[in-house]
């Protein structure tokens, strides 16, 4: 729902997931608009999930240097 919130029109929405109907589109759009609270909760739960999820992974595996160490390994 972040194109919608963001502005977009149900069709350019369409335009963007050609595999989804403009009927599904504005069938979950309606749900949205009934369901925001509990959605927006629910949104800002994964978020925080993978925002801990990117931190964690950035601690084990630090993302500075990464490209270098990838051309390395396929040079090898």
């Amino acid at each position: 729902m972040t194109a919608f919130s963001e502005g977009a029109t149900a069709e350019e929405i369409a335009q963007q997931y050609p595999s989804a109907s403009l009927a599904d589109i504005y069938q979950a759009i309606g749900y949205y608009l009934r369901h925001e609270t509990e959605l927006e909760e629910y949104f800002s739960h994964r978020r925080q999930c993978a925002d801990r999820t990117k931190r964690e992974n950035e601690s084990r595996w630090p993302p500075d240097g990464i490209r270098k160490r990838l051309v390395a390994r396929r040079q090898r």
